[in-house]
């Protein structure tokens, strides 16, 4: 063992090894428990960041102390590779999006491989590849085929002077990413798949997540499904055959109702208006609406803004004619696109009846049962109270207005009970290259048919013009759109729709568990082995897109008998991002760390700098942090070992350029205090120490030799818990810390008494050897140095993670604080196996208890285990 630590040498060292022996390439063993440790797949941005880092770090730390508790881990990784932002940066980098992809996975890949993850690389997946995305299409058709998968016409954000769709986010600010002009909604013929069809299931399925998913993922997916419970009523417009049909949670309001707001989309505007002076103004509000950015959180904060549209429609229980407006903050996605405004009841209706001032009814009571005069309201009353001026129904209960009210419409025709949902069908197609091509054919003859399965997968053409104006890319490529109908032989048209990408990342954790099957997707006898995936770890930002899309597909494959389950992921860890402060110059704008002087300006025109808040790291606010850069300074080992130190997995974080130091200065502490004792230890027993074996008797041991031990055995009780039951590897750690320290007050007693005796080398080396074990899951490279050069043969990786003793555990004596009415008054010092009557009877003998109550009595004392005893007196 070399007296100085060289991480970047000893890290190479270990990663060639460890792939040329495949340390961590598993295959399934029936009969041997198995864990399956997830990150969410990287999207091929062509750079590691130091959130990659943490996400990783987290993983890898799991899946070591899994595999040192004998577990089969599979921890395997992929590439989301498909996607907008690759053709955005082909075209920006005059290349094609497949090169720009592989050259972002060689590299990052290379970053990873650096960084020292225990990854099964056979096992690699990539969402571009054909062999991958053969199988999406495969699954597309099966879909197909059992109508799960439709076609509708959809509006899509749409740019008029390059005719064609954008993203949402080439959409940005309502405008043009490439030419700037202004983005309109138009209808396209969509491809949707039927995840409504699924959306009690979904709810029901969060049940069984509870304590095992966040609750605030779970809270999101439960808004995002939106399941109410409700009613549905028609409203007749005045003077017309027409009807409005409104869902409403609380139908016992309605006779509050002062307008019908439908969203800009409805169907009914442009009949409504016909023949009115309204109409051409109506009409280009409605526009104007339909090309703003809108959605449920947007929804909420932006300024209401509506337009009434000359037509009245009747409320069915009074007769009273409603004006119908068209407004921003109704969605067409939700309920029906239309709504009664109740502005006594609702904020939105409130505000929106205020601005544009519309009369208000009052029709509760308050909770302390006051009616409030409708020019009095300040706030909107959403409770469940008494319902007033509500006709027949006035002084009714709101649950049971509810219901009744309900039943009569129900029984005169003109609404009935309903249950609506947030929740859309999946719009899947996208018009753009670079993802999965849709496999179906149009014939006129024949309809739309889909590619056979011997002809899949459909694969994406080559030197495809991305700048083509008019429709997808895949438009203008005749030699793959003209072909013949596979039913009919005729003359046919390929679909030119690509996927959504999250097509890709529904089911990729499934293919790792058979990444090479030419035959089906995946064997279902490799699922039955390897699923659950035992833990999960991903951004919150995934909590209502991937993290819906890929249960619901479970339950599609689910049905299509591939497998056997309805919840693929055990448990879910959403990490904490990692952010970093920014610097800004009123001359340069953002600067990096380096171009700050001491004086805190700038090092080119010297102005004053201002410190910012710390936020997200970004390359254009030059905050972000290189973790190839970090490793050649201090090594992968000391960069991991600070990303889960500086706090709890699921918290954000704050870069620290000491705090990273500080990593690396302990890992040089612990290589220090190890390379002291390597000489001796390595020459020992590699077997099973003495005291394990009985040559030494615990009762024979001296202080600092049982208080050695004992933090030892503490040390590891503490890590595993915490790596079983919390998963705090911040608070591992510090335990890790904590022991490190106690080695050093260890050797320093060892000097002091003219050591090392016999007792002292067994001491050393059980504690080295259980440290260096549980450094393995933050630091594998130092850790499987230090265990070589200690006289093991066998990788850390197949090595058993340490056993600890609750007898030798456990502390002799516990300090207990006493404390009469609260105030500490002692402190005494009991058995951590006390009772609590024993903690009680001493807390009352001790002298100085018993001076503070003199002349008191004892009115209850309160025990708190190895920790307090309060006694409460009067």
């Amino acid at each position: 063992m070399k007296e100085k630590y060289f991480p970047q040498e000893i890290e190479q060292k270990w990663q060639k090894r460890w792939a040329e022996e495949r340390t961590f390439e598993v295959t399934e063993e029936p009969g041997r428990e198995k864990f399956y440790a997830l990150e969410m797949l990287a999207y091929t941005s062509g750079r590691a960041h130091i959130g990659h880092v943490s996400n990783f770090a987290i993983g890898d730390a799991l899946s070591w102390y899994k595999r040192m508790r004998g577990c089969n881990v599979l921890h395997p990784f992929g590439w989301d590779a498909f996607g907008q932002p690759a053709e955005t940066a082909a075209i920006k980098d005059g290349t094609d999006p497949e090169t720009f992809t592989r050259d972002a996975i060689a590299y990052m890949k290379w970053q990873f491989q650096r960084m020292g993850i225990s990854y099964d690389w056979s096992r690699e997946v990539a969402t571009c590849d054909p062999e991958y995305y053969r199988w999406n299409q495969w699954f597309f058709i099966r879909m197909w085929e059992r109508r799960m998968i439709y076609r509708k016409l959809a509006p899509v954000n749409w740019c008029p002077k390059e005719d064609i769709s954008l993203s949402n986010e080439q959409a940005s600010g309502g405008v043009c990413w490439r030419c700037g002009s202004q983005v309109i909604q138009k209808e396209l013929m969509q491809w949707f798949a039927r995840i409504t069809d699924y959306a009690d299931q979904l709810l029901e399925g969060l049940d069984r997540l509870e304590g095992r998913w966040p609750e605030r993922v779970i809270a999101m997916q439960r808004n995002w499904i939106g399941r109410s419970r409700g009613a549905e009523v028609r409203f007749q417009v005045a003077d017309s055959d027409d009807s409005i049909t409104v869902f409403t949670t609380r139908i016992d309001t309605i006779f509050g109702a002062n307008a019908i707001i439908l969203a800009p989309e409805h169907p009914l505007v442009a009949r409504l208006v016909e023949g009115k002076p309204e109409r051409d103004e109506v009409l280009a509000f409605a526009e104007t609406l339909k090309a703003e950015k809108r959605g449920g959180a947007i929804v909420e904060e932006m300024e209401k803004k509506g337009i009434f549209t000359g037509a009245y429609a009747v409320n069915p229980f009074n007769g009273e004619r409603l004006p119908i407006w068209i407004a921003n903050f109704v969605l067409m996605e939700y309920g029906t696109g239309a709504i009664m405004a109740v502005p006594s009841g609702d904020q939105r209706d409130f505000e929106f009846s205020r601005k544009y001032d519309l009369p208000f009814r009052q029709i509760k009571l308050t909770e302390d049962g006051r009616e409030i005069a409708p020019e009095e309201i300040e706030v909107p009353n959403e409770e469940w109270t008494t319902t007033v001026n509500s006709g027949e129904w006035s002084g009714l209960a709101s649950e049971e207005a509810n219901r009744r009210m309900t039943e009569y419409a129900e029984a005169r025709g003109f609404g009935k009970g309903a249950i609506t949902y947030k929740l859309r069908d999946w719009g899947i197609s996208r018009q753009r290259y670079w993802g999965t091509p849709v496999p179906m054919i149009h014939c006129e003859r024949c309809g739309i048919v889909p590619v056979p399965d011997d002809q899949l997968p459909v694969v994406l053409p080559k030197g495809v013009n991305l700048k083509v104006e008019g429709g997808s890319p895949l438009d203008h490529v005749p030699e793959f759109v003209n072909v013949d109908c596979p039913r009919c032989g005729g003359e046919a048209r390929r679909d030119t729709d690509t996927m959504d990408t999250f097509v890709d990342s529904n089911w990729y954790y499934y293919r790792y568990c058979d990444p090479h099957n030419d035959r089906l997707p995946f064997d279902p006898e490799k699922i039955d082995y390897w699923f659950p995936v035992d833990q999960y770890i991903g951004g919150i930002e995934h909590a209502v897109l991937h993290l819906i899309y890929t249960r619901y597909w479970t339950r599609v494959m689910r049905d299509f008998g591939l497998v056997k389950f309805d919840e693929p992921v055990a448990r879910l860890l959403s990490q904490g991002m990692i952010s970093k402060e920014t610097i800004w110059c009123p001359n340069h704008e953002w600067l990096f760390p380096e171009q700050v002087t001491e004086e805190k300006t700038c090092s080119i025109c010297g102005s004053p700098v201002q410190v910012g808040r710390v936020e997200k790291m970004s390359k254009s606010k030059k905050n972000a942090v290189d973790p190839i850069e970090m490793v050649n300074i201090h090594g992968a080992d000391a960069l991991r070992l600070f990303v889960l130190f500086a706090g709890p997995p699921e918290k954000d974080k704050e870069w620290s350029d000491t705090g990273f130091e500080g990593a690396a200065r302990y890992l040089q502490r612990v290589w220090r205090i190890a390379h002291r004792w390597q000489p001796e230890i390595a020459n020992m027993n590699i077997e099973k120490t003495g005291l394990q074996q009985g040559e030494v008797e615990p009762g024979q041991l001296v202080d600092y030799q049982v208080r050695m031990r004992r933090r030892t055995h503490q040390v590891v009780r503490a890590i595993s818990e915490n790596f079983e039951e919390r998963l705090r590897l911040n608070t591992c750690i510090s335990s890790l810390m904590e022991l490190t320290n106690e080695i050093y007050l260890f050797d320093q007693a060892v000097d002091k008494s003219g050591g090392p005796t016999y007792p002292d080398l067994e001491i050393a080396k059980e504690a080295f050897e259980a440290l260096i074990r549980m450094l393995a899951p933050f630091t594998p490279h130092v850790a499987e140095e230090m265990w070589e050069s200690f006289g093991h043969a066998v990788s850390l990786a197949r090595t058993d993670w340490p056993v600890f003793s609750e007898d030798l555990a456990r502390e002799e004596e516990v300090e207990v604080a006493v404390q009469v009415n609260g105030k500490l008054r002692s402190r005494i010092y009991a058995s951590p196996d006390a009772s609590d009557s024993d903690l009680r009877e001493a807390a009352l003998a001790d002298e100085k208890v018993q001076a503070a109550a003199a002349g008191r009595s004892v009115a209850k004392v309160i025990v708190v285990p190895r920790k307090l005893v309060n006694i409460v007196i009067k």
